[in-house]
């Protein structure tokens, strides 16, 4: 039951506590919270009104109705760029009341990573983008530019505290990168098609690092290693980052064929330094990309290399403390490749499918890297889901931009190359159709099918 802290009497509007699960792919980007209706009656709010969110920091974001099956559970879901903003994870509880919203007189941004060109075709452009969305200073907000979102930090707001921004408003787009803001490069909502996966690599390594005090209680060691295995492009790497991302972890990747030295123990060198590296920025995760490079079965191999990494990768895994603080998730295309010892209880104890992805997965995906693109009214996703039999998410995201390329091609002789910026009214005007994918379905060749793809030659008989 919901516990609504009514404090009207004491001049503080009522607010409530509830817990925040991750948004629906509909929702991703849109500056969009769920929450129960019973429970935004509570809190005086209606729907479209905008909510400050309080977690680590303080954030506001635009309240709808939650979806059915969620009514009663007394959770909040939003997407990765309001947790983000509030400074939140999934499973994290946030303090929610309606924002006390003022129309901005001034609102300074700038890029949170590379220098852009500005002038004030591009400013009106962002203006019209933001319009009615709720902004605090500190904030990320994604601008969409050509198919791609742009990450932009508010610098400051005139008045302080929760702002829109309205027509009258004077917009300042710096063109210099502010200090790093974290932006989320990858969140749970940024994988399409892996639900059953994700919750599952979810349990082994959130809790671990988040409440070790779980596994101390009933006695058992948190897992020290995950084994992700399944065919190429299917996302085993991004599932990585998203779950450093989402624990707030520090990230280690490691590209296993580069381990691999010729000199005599540089290799484990190398190896030894990453894990002191993890153990001292702890809770931290570690990421092997392609282990089987490294850790091949030792009586399958000739080098003395392979033997001695293998050894030293074994001997660190066992020098791991059973506190859950460094997790090691691996990835692999050949799980039969590996050597078997790494495979036993206390290394790499839970091995995870990641599979290629269904239909329902594809739609998924392909609304991910879509979510930016200008899709003209033809372009029908669920028939693209439905053709795309055998796709991995790599070659989806390949489709979407060889897509977007043939949309390019089709505006480029509209577009004066010889001058340094785009016209906004083009940047306006442009738009990926169904016919864009039609054409990038015909040029992208599945991963799996690339081995036995045949060319059949044209051959006639008269």
């Amino acid at each position: 039951m919901t516990t609504v802290n009514n404090s009207v009497s004491r001049g503080k509007k009522p607010e409530v506590i509830l817990r925040v699960m991750e948004a629906k792919q509909k929702d991703v980007g849109r500056g969009k919270v769920r929450i129960d209706i019973n429970i935004m009656r509570k809190i005086n709010v209606e729907p479209g009104d905008i909510v400050e969110i309080e977690g680590r920091r303080k954030t506001a974001a635009i309240a709808w109705p939650s979806y059915a099956e969620d009514q009663g559970l007394d959770i909040i879901r939003m997407d990765g760029l309001i947790r983000k903003n509030a400074g939140v994870s999934i499973g994290d509880k946030v303090i929610v009341r309606k924002a006390d919203v003022k129309p901005a007189l001034v609102v300074k941004l700038a890029p949170s990573s590379f220098t852009i060109a500005v002038d004030p075709g591009f400013i009106n452009y962002v203006k019209r983008r933001l319009i009615d969305y709720p902004l605090v200073e500190g904030d990320t907000v994604l601008i969409p530019v050509l198919g791609q979102a742009i990450p932009f930090t508010v610098i400051s707001t005139k008045p302080s505290g929760v702002v829109i921004v309205t027509t009258d408003t004077n917009l300042i787009v710096l063109e210099k990168p502010a200090e790093q803001a974290r932006v989320p490069k990858v969140t749970y909502e940024d994988i399409g098609g892996l639900k059953n996966v994700i919750q599952r690599v979810r349990e082994l390594v959130e809790l671990p690092l988040k409440h070790p005090e779980l596994f101390r209680r009933l006695g058992i060691e948190p897992p020290k290693g995950i084994l992700l295995y399944g065919p190429p492009g299917c996302g085993k790497t991004l599932l990585a980052k998203a779950v450093a991302n989402e624990t707030d972890a520090y990230f280690i990747a490691i590209n296993a064929p580069e381990i691999m030295s010729k000199f005599y123990g540089e290799s484990e060198q190398r190896l030894r330094e990453i894990f002191e590296e993890a153990k001292k920025h702890a809770p931290s995760i570690i990421f092997i990309d392609e282990i089987d490079a490294i850790a091949p079965k030792r009586d399958e191999v000739v080098g003395e290399v392979e033997r001695r990494v293998v050894a030293q990768l074994l001997a660190l895994m066992d020098g791991l403390e059973a506190r859950g603080d460094v997790i090691v998730i691996a990835a692999t295309n050949r799980p039969q490749a590996l050597d078997p010892a790494l495979r036993r209880p206390g290394r790499f104890d839970r091995e995870i499918e990641v599979p290629l992805p269904d239909r329902q997965g594809r739609l998924e995906i392909l609304q991910i890297h879509t979510r930016n693109m200008p899709l003209a009214k033809d372009v029908d996703l669920a028939k693209l889901a439905e053709i795309t039999h055998g796709y991995t998410g790599a070659d989806l995201a390949a489709l979407c931009r060889e897509a977007a390329m043939y949309a390019l091609r089709r505006y480029i002789p509209k577009i004066d190359l010889s001058t340094d910026k785009i016209p906004p009214e083009i940047l306006e005007e442009m738009e990926v159709t169904m016919q864009d994918f039609m054409n990038a379905y015909k040029e992208i060749i599945p991963s799996g099918l690339r081995e036995v793809y045949i060319e059949v030659p044209e051959v006639r008989w008269s």
